[in-house]
């Protein structure tokens, strides 16, 4: 059955990856980042592959700009029954650095964002009674880092709000999860942030238990699982998609 699908991030990485795939499962997908122009190229790659895809731009820490962006989702293409968010940024900082102007924008974006697009899509999966939420955070929100104090702390909400919307939401049937990513490489934050990496990419592959560091369609592949109908007794839960950098 085709729903639709909103991908926040969409234009590259993960959030790229995670519209193919489920593109490929048969969903039609709003491809939602800053810049609607850097859509252009996952839509056209939807496209190529024969589905059905829209752009869409917004903040989605600007609540006006979400509900501009949805609402012309809608118009394209119908109610919002799957959401992936995975629109984020991240920064290395040793604590002591990070001024309140850099905490406020690291939760602004990767917690009130997740926030607002998720109330903002919700009234159409309770309308439909079905619905997926995945939500996209990071294994050193499980870990933590001395190097990413603020981002750490931004995702591990992000954990908390998973488990917390679960609740909630079961009984409408809408299932809410949560993907920490670990190590994933050719992703915007990963190409911006390698100079900033606390060991040499070599010793990072030499320490995974798999011996590779992730790609965005190790997370894709996951993400599609969870939208699944198969997949409706799971709910709550923190899927690690990490290679085995954490194992608990």
């Amino acid at each position: 059955m085709q729903r639709v699908a909103l991908v926040t991030g969409g234009a590259a990485g993960i959030g790229r990856a995670c519209c193919l795939r489920l593109a490929a499962a048969g969903h039609a997908i709003g491809v939602l980042d800053l810049d609607e122009g850097r859509c252009a190229d996952t839509v056209n790659a939807v496209h190529a592959a024969g589905g059905t895809a829209v752009a869409l731009g917004a903040d989605i820490s600007n609540r006006v700009q979400v509900q501009a962006a949805l609402a012309k989702l809608r118009a394209a293409l119908g109610p919002i029954t799957i959401l992936v968010n995975n629109a984020g940024v991240a920064e290395f900082l040793p604590f002591e650095e990070i001024t309140d102007g850099r905490w406020d924008r690291m939760f602004a974006i990767n917690v009130r964002g997740t926030f607002i697009v998720t109330q903002e899509a919700l009234p159409d999966m309770k309308a439909a009674k079905w619905g997926r939420i995945v939500n996209i955070s990071s294994s050193s929100a499980q870990t933590g880092t001395r190097v990413q104090p603020h981002y750490s702390a931004s995702k591990g909400a992000i954990i908390s709000l998973t488990r917390s919307l679960a609740e909630a939401f079961g009984p409408h049937g809408i299932t809410v999860n949560n993907i920490p990513p670990g190590s994933v490489m050719h992703t915007i934050m990963s190409e911006a942030n390698r100079a900033n990496f606390p060991i040499p990419i070599e010793t990072m592959i030499a320490q995974m238990p798999v011996r590779r560091l992730g790609e965005p369609e190790d997370i894709a592949h996951a993400c599609a699982w969870l939208c699944e109908e198969a997949s409706s007794y799971v709910t709550g839960q923190t899927i690690g998609v990490n290679g085995g950098r954490v194992v608990s």
